[in-house]
């Protein structure tokens, strides 16, 4: 925790005074840029700064406009132009987007950003551990000896999951939907805690990205609502309501637009809880560089609390991680267990 705290100061380093100069001359930070420089998606993977030169990670940038184009984004870097594109700057209409020189509109563009190289090794993260699971699994009898290494992580995890969340709120049937919600489960578990490590490959803001959580959200949406049974269409259709709630029909409008409110608290939930994370946890480290000029006595004194705060958020956000893949797990097994209800006086 400490090292990751320590981590976090590099990239704000380049914000301060170069190192023969005195901290009184420190230029001011400014917070926006900051703290969204770190969150806000990118098309290169920035590591650090040292001494004024940025370290950084070029990714290809995918172009249709004509053609397919594919290039280094390090053609792009520092306001370049490539061809007719170029990266819009601070305060242009999509700032930070790739945009035609000529008229500065934006081209067709498939590029691998920060965000999508993140997810891409989240994803080769989630992958390989399920594989080494099952691969335990198929050269033991688990009956005759406990599972060992990455299946004696993985086991304990699952069947918490599986037992405690999916079968209690789904139901009989909870088996065919449990590949997708744990799939889900460690899917935002493996993203979140790879979020809160400063370093590549970690450090992605990718659960504190909407496009990321409607994604998730929407298919939660869909399990929902293409495999629910009769009793719940016929409860958001024709409710057991009076007559006249249901002709004008008042009661079908509320329930139909709670089918799409459900979905939408999952997404905003999981982005909005994420995202705050990071910037508390930017604007803590922040408290190091905003002190510079009010002497040596408080900066080293708040330094020193910005860092114990840091590890302090750091441990929350990772308690957080954990809380957030458990809620929007639990959250779509109960969406799905109500889609798959039966009424009381049907035989099971």
């Amino acid at each position: 925790m400490l090292l990751t705290a320590v981590l976090l100061l590099l990239p704000v380093r380049s914000l301060a005074a170069p190192e023969e100069a005195p901290a009184q001359d420190a230029p001011a930070i400014d917070m926006n840029e900051y703290i969204f420089g770190h969150i806000n998606d990118a098309y290169e993977w920035h590591i650090t700064t040292i001494r004024g030169k940025e370290i950084s990670i070029p990714l290809p940038c995918i172009i249709i406009d004509g053609g397919l184009h594919v290039f280094s984004s390090s053609r792009l870097e520092h306001g370049k132009v490539w061809e007719d594109w170029r990266i819009a700057s601070k305060g242009e209409s999509h700032e930070g987007k790739i945009v035609r020189v000529s008229d500065g509109t934006r081209p067709f563009d498939l590029s691998i950003t920060k965000n999508v190289c993140g997810l891409l090794i989240d994803s080769i993260i989630l992958v390989v551990l399920i594989l080494l699971c099952s691969r335990w699994y198929r050269k033991h009898d688990y009956l005759k000896e406990p599972p060992r290494g990455i299946a004696a992580l993985m086991e304990p995890v699952i069947m918490t999951i599986e037992n405690d969340v999916i079968k209690e709120a789904v139901g009989p049937d909870y088996k065919r939907f449990s590949p997708f919600l744990l799939t889900a489960f460690f899917f935002i578990l493996i993203n979140n805690l790879m979020g809160i490590v400063p370093v590549f490959p970690g450090g992605a803001n990718i659960t504190g990205n909407i496009a990321v959580t409607f994604v998730l959200a929407l298919f939660t949406f869909l399990m929902v609502n293409l495999f629910g049974n009769k009793h719940y269409w016929k409860d958001i259709l024709w409710p057991d309501v009076p007559i006249f709630l249901k002709a004008i029909p008042i009661m079908p409008a509320i329930e139909i637009l709670g089918m799409f409110t459900k979905p939408f608290s999952l997404m905003v939930r999981l982005f909005a809880n994420m995202l705050a994370g990071h910037i508390m946890l930017l604007s803590a480290v922040a408290l190091v560089f905003l002190t510079a000029k009010m002497g040596p006595l408080l900066n080293g004194s708040l330094s020193f609390v910005a860092v114990v705060l840091g590890v302090f958020l750091d441990c929350l956000e990772i308690l957080v991680a954990f809380i957030q893949a458990y809620v929007f797990t639990m959250l779509s097994s109960v969406f799905i267990g109500l889609a798959h209800q039966r009424p009381e006086n049907e035989t099971h």
